[in-house]
């Protein structure tokens, strides 16, 4: 099974930018597993979605011809705790991209707040330098994660 973190795109510019939103509802069961009596989402989750945001930014910059992993967490600084009811916003901006990785630089924002910062590292697993090989088929850009590009303008960098 696989978890989808972020509920839609609402903007995206290729090679370079993509915005996404997630609205977090008292419906999700790890709300009232993480504290109880407090339901906040995870800070675990919220680097997820923007691997997510980040990872579909990176792979859309590759025409999805890689297989996109999270690496590594530059940095994860968080500076809210995010509620039932909030609407948060992801922002992944692409700081560097090569052959065999890529970076991106994050803000989590929920209204005028800032909620975190975070920077990520990502592999293209293909062009790995260790010789490992990997399925032939994207089992990293599946159907879910094409399906919230949907509906939304991809804009090209000039």
């Amino acid at each position: 099974m696989r978890w989808i973190w972020i509920d839609k795109f609402v903007e995206f510019e290729s090679k370079k930018r993509a915005v996404a939103l997630k609205n977090v509802t008292l419906a999700e069961e790890h709300l009232h597993d993480h504290f109880p009596g407090f339901p906040v989402m995870p800070e675990c989750l919220m680097i997820e979605g923007m691997a997510q945001t980040g990872g579909i930014l990176v792979g859309e910059a590759k025409k999805f011809s890689e297989k996109v992993i999270l690496a590594k967490i530059k940095k994860a600084v968080f500076f809210d705790f995010v509620k039932p009811g909030d609407t948060i916003i992801l922002e992944a901006n692409i700081e560097s991209i090569a052959d065999e990785a890529a970076s991106t630089t994050g803000k989590i924002t929920c209204g005028d707040k800032l909620i975190a910062e975070i920077d990520l590292m990502f592999s293209h697993i293909d062009q790995n330098m260790s010789g490992l090989k990997f399925p032939d088929e994207n089992f990293v850009f599946t159907d879910m994660f094409a399906s919230l590009l949907k509906g939304i303008e991809i804009s090209e960098n000039k």
